[in-house]
Formats: structure tokens, sequence, C-alpha cells
């Protein structure tokens, strides 16, 4: 019983670990100037945040929104350069009355385009067109509502403060996300065929079409992107409303490093001449001060000794040797100290023999300077044997001592005694009564 209740225990504490390494909350010292109400990097080999700001504020997302429009439409369609999809006068009309601007596909009216057009179509210029090409069809074809398979999915990914109400990214007070749930999102579709290397392009002609569409995400735009291109960003996507603000998730690799960073509600006015591109700016110097300041670390092996675990039953020993499951391979400043990290149990209940040698025994969270990075398995170093002797003197004990054998004899125990005084009243009315027939003789 003990070992079930210990597995279930290690089982639980693994389950929690897994679902949150990526919401760790430690931003290491950095002093490059922000401009965007919420932000959060990460490094993408490891899942690991390494900067955030109000990271689970809930904010408007804009044109970030076509990430998910972008997931929904990928994985709707199998065939891409094949499935041709129709452009749609009404889609277009209705756009156009809601003051919304399209990106180029009002020229392709009355024909088709290829999935792999729309992708692009999507996630190059602003993309709000190829949005409500995907939502008509999508939707008529499925027969379910576009947005709820968006919101599904958000749900599917572990976003917990995140609504969508349009597949454009157009203010509603009601369509939210937060820079966490952003970061999930994209994370997920980075996975999907053509995501990276769509997002990565700065100019992509349609089928048909003598110009090109252009990417506004001027980072990755060497030939327009002036002050704001980047030269080892790799995308993804921007957009700008004025309840929104300037917001961004863009890319960067250098040196076989990998992040991301997400910036939401940064300022903009275009009537007050408040203009600038500020996530895109903060992205870079954020992209520079990562790359020249952070490295891949190995604290610890996975022969390394973390801590010592109590051990019953056991037939030659009473506690073992715990270690990592894998080597912990972490990001941390290049003048980090070793003392500045610590690696804590988070249990140190006792466990039953038999032991495997590397069974998972437990987990500890690891930390830098106080704050929580991630958390580690820790497992056996050796095979430890079970003890029949002491497991069953030990079961024989825990019975004997348990609350419901102590009820148990205690019952016996009443029982007994008003056996006994039943017995004895039986015993005094029976000798009464015949001492009663003597007498009557």
């Amino acid at each position: 019983m003990k070992r079930f209740i210990t597995l279930f225990i290690s089982l639980m504490l693994l389950i929690s670990c897994l679902s949150g390494i990526s919401a760790s909350a430690i931003s290491f010292d950095c002093d490059v100037e922000t401009h965007s109400d919420s932000i959060l990097m990460v490094n993408l080999d490891s899942n690991m945040v390494v900067f955030e700001k109000d990271a689970d504020t809930k904010r408007y997302p804009a044109s970030l929104t076509k990430i998910m429009t972008y997931i929904i439409a990928n994985e709707y369609f199998d065939d891409y350069d094949n499935t041709r999809i129709e452009i749609k006068q009404a889609v277009i009309t209705n756009l156009e009355a809601n003051g919304i601007a399209c990106s180029g596909l009002e020229w392709h009216v009355g024909k088709s385009l290829t999935v792999t057009d729309l992708l692009y179509a999507l996630m190059v210029p602003v993309g709000h067109d190829a949005a409500a090409v995907f939502d008509d069809y999508i939707t008529k074809d499925s027969g379910t509502s576009f947005v709820e398979l968006m919101n599904k999915k958000a749900q599917e990914l572990g976003c917990t403060s995140t609504h969508f109400v349009n597949p454009t990214g157009v203010h509603n007070p009601d369509h939210y996300t937060t820079a966490r749930d952003m970061y999930l999102i994209t994370k997920y579709a980075m996975g999907l065929p053509m995501f990276s290397k769509i997002c990565s392009t700065s100019t992509y002609y349609l089928e048909g079409d003598e110009y090109p569409i252009i990417t506004t995400n001027y980072m990755i735009d060497s030939g327009r992107g002036g002050d704001y291109f980047y030269t080892y960003a790799t995308g993804v996507k921007n957009g700008t409303t004025d309840e929104a603000g300037r917001c961004l998730v863009s890319t960067a690799v250098y040196d076989g490093y990998a992040y991301m960073v997400v910036c939401l509600h940064a300022p903009y006015n275009f009537e007050r001449d408040i203009t600038e591109q500020y996530p895109m700016i903060e992205s870079a110097n954020l992209y520079r001060w990562a790359f020249l300041n952070l490295e891949f670390v190995t604290q610890v092996t996975k022969d390394t000794p973390i801590c010592e675990q109590e051990v019953e039953h056991a037939w030659d020993t009473k506690s073992t040797l715990l270690v990592p499951e894998s080597d912990l391979n972490i990001i941390l400043p290049d003048d980090y100290n070793d003392a500045d990290v610590v690696i804590t149990p988070d249990t140190t209940e006792p466990v039953s023999a038999p032991i495997k040698k590397g069974e998972v025994i437990t987990t500890a969270t690891v930390y830098y300077k106080g704050d929580e990075i991630t958390k580690i398995n820790l497992v056996a170093q050796e095979d430890i044997r079970v003890s029949f002797i002491l497991y069953v003197s030990e079961l024989v004990k825990s019975v004997l001592t348990s609350v419901w054998f102590l009820i148990s004899v205690l019952i016996v125990v009443v029982l007994f005694v008003v056996y006994v005084g039943v017995s004895s009243s039986y015993s005094k009315k029976k000798s009464e009564q015949k001492s009663s027939k003597n007498r009557r003789r």
C-alpha cells in the first residue's frame, strides 16, 4: 500500500513537472529597454523562459490571431498544392463593408487559388482576406464554425487565457490572449508543414500576379526593413490595432541557439504620431542580449547524486542515492556561479523496496537565485532487493497498529464481555430454576 501511494505521488509530481516546464517564472538580469506591456522570451531548444514581463496578462493579439488561423487551415487540408479555393466576391465585399483592408485577393475574385498560395497570403502580408476565405470555406465545408475550431485548438494546446471571436484579429473586446499562450500556439505551429518557411518569406508571388505580396515583418526584410531588419531573425508575424497596439511574435537563430520573443501591447497611436515599431526594436535587442550573455550549461549529469532517499523493506540497505534521469542542460548567464543553482527534491517520503535501477522515485525543482527554472526526474542509482521478513513484519505491524484492527479488537472484546455477561446471567437463571424445583419437591 505504501509503495502504491509513493508511486501515485511520484506520478502526480511528474505530471505537474511536464505541464509546468514552459511556465517557469524566471527573468535573468537584462538591461534591455522595453516598451511592450507583455513580453515573453523562450529558448526554443529547452523551452526555458529567460525573460518575461506580465506574460500572463490578457491582451488583444491583433493579426497574431492568424497564427491560430494558419493552424486550423493547415490541419484541415491534406493536399495544399492541388486543393483550390474560389475567391468569392461576397467574402471580399463583406470585408470592405466593415472597413477591413484586403491584401491582394481582391484581384483574384472569381478565380481559385491553391491552399499553399492562400497560406502565404495569410501570413506574409496583413492577410485579413485570406483569413476570411479560409473561414468561409472551412465553416461551410465542415459545418462547424471556424472560430469554434480555433478555440477548441487553443484549449488542446493548454492555453488558459485565450479566446477568439474571429480569424482575422480585428478588434473585439472578447478576443484576447496572453504572451504565454501565444508562445504555446506559435511553438505548435512551428511544427506544422511550411509554417517556418512561409513566416520567413519577405516577398511572394501569388499565381498569376505580376507584383508580389510583401511581408509586414521588417525584421526579416533586408530590402525594406531599414533599421528594423535583424540578420538572425527567422519569422514570424506582427500585427497592429488601436486597441492592441503593436504586437509581434518573432524568432531568431544564431550559433546554434534559437529563441522566440512574444511582445504584446506596445505603444501605438497614429494620430499622435506614435508609430515606432517598438516590438521589433526590443526583440532584436533581447536577441542580442541572449546571444551574447546566455549559454547552455550541463549543470549536473545523469551520474551526479542529488540526494539520499530512505528505503523501507530493503534487504541490505536503508537508503539509496537518487540521480537525474538525464543530463541537466539549462540556459544560464555566462557569468553565473555554481552557488546560484540549487536543486531541491520535491518530496522526501520513504519508498519501499523492491526498486529497479533507473526507476523514477520523485522529482526535483531547479532554482536559479531563488527562481524556479525547471523540474527534473530523480531515479534510483541501483537495484534494491526487498526483504521478505522485513516486509511481512512491517505489514503485520501496520495491521496490528491500524485503526481498523484496534476497532475490530475492541468489538471482539465488547462481544466477549457481552457473551460472558449473558452466559453468566443464563447460568444463574437456570441455577435458580433448578433450586426452585427442588424446594417444591
